[in-house]
């Protein structure tokens, strides 16, 4: 059995639990990790156990031994990261947001293929196999027609450097936004007919509280909210003609409750024992370089694209504007 040697750019709260994840998962081995900091990189090996420490990014990709390198830089950083590791052809597992804009991602995806190097983007949802059972529910009819939708993820975070500086794309909508949209699409698609928006700003220029709803061409609608002050309870429901479904956590559905037209519960879904919920989007990226794929069945590359472009325009139209636009 193959042990994958995984190599971690960046050394922030994300590679933190992406390690721990590493650290009980089979078939993989922390390996390496870097920094800009040759000092910041060791003391991070040091406490968790990665068998090198790297002061620049280049230096990691160069390692013959890396398998997979997972991004965990901020988003204005992932263009250039990834496409360094592309160049050098090591496989990508890239975090959310994929990059700071859908030109970015385009330029990125393509070069992607030219080089003919694995590239996903590490939206954790889609990769969880309790995602998959609500899209599953929603095909067997288990709530008749499904016509609403609302989501909603907020945490206090405004605190954070990450967030409040245009120059690391920050804001509500790539941080924690962009999970109310994809919940969004893999309950209802991507046909959308109209989509209206708006948004509170930080002193900063980016979006720091926003309401987004989306009408689909066959009628359904979704209603998604998003704020970097609040804490709110993350929950999702998705109802139809024949009852309703309550998603508890939508980046990271712990439970799914089934709902009928008396308001009795009917069915509840309870998420595998995992150990956080990170590790299926490393062995989804592992399943995908053995078997040649140049991107994951989980999260195809139209879709991130797609994503990128739906949050262009929601920044567009919020008139938030990163300096790498």
């Amino acid at each position: 059995m193959k042990i994958y040697k995984i190599g971690i750019i960046g050394c922030g709260g994300i590679a933190k639990k992406m390690t721990a994840t590493l650290g009980k998962m089979k078939e993989v081995q922390r390996y390496a990790v870097a920094s800009r900091n040759q000092e910041k990189a060791q003391a991070f090996a040091n406490e968790w156990g990665f068998e090198k420490a790297y002061g620049s990014y280049e230096e990691l990709a160069n390692d013959p031994q890396v398998d997979l390198i997972y991004i965990a830089t901020p988003h204005a950083m992932h263009y250039n990261n990834a496409r360094m590791c592309i160049e050098k052809g090591k496989p990508v597992l890239c975090e959310k947001a994929f990059t700071a804009n859908a030109r970015q991602a385009e330029e990125l995806l393509s070069f992607a293929h030219e080089k003919k190097v694995f590239i996903t983007e590490a939206i954790w949802t889609r990769y969880m196999p309790l995602s998959l059972t609500i899209q599953d529910l929603l095909k067997k009819g288990v709530i008749g027609t499904p016509y609403t939708l609302s989501a909603n993820l907020s945490y206090p975070i405004s605190d954070k450097e990450r967030i409040i500086r245009p120059e690391l794309a920050g804001g509500a909508l790539l941080d924690i936004g962009v999970y109310t949209l994809n919940f969004a699409a893999m309950a209802f698609g991507d046909d959308i007919a109209e989509t209206h928006s708006a948004c509170q700003k930080t002193a900063t220029g980016v979006d720091a509280q926003e309401s987004i709803t989306l009408f689909y061409k066959d009628g359904k609608m979704a209603t998604l909210q998003s704020s970097i002050y609040a804490q709110s309870d993350r929950m999702g429901v998705i109802s139809g003609d024949k009852g309703h479904l309550i998603v508890e956590n939508i980046n990271c559905p712990e439970s799914v409750r089934v709902v009928d037209r008396e308001y009795k519960t009917v069915a509840v879904y309870q998420a595998p024992e995992h150990i956080t919920g990170y590790e299926y989007q490393v062995y989804a990226s592992i399943e995908a370089i053995e078997k040649g794929w140049l991107e994951s069945p989980y999260m195809p590359h139209a879709e991130t694209l797609r994503i990128m472009r739906q949050m262009d325009n929601l920044r567009k139209e919020w008139g938030v504007v990163y300096p790498c636009d």
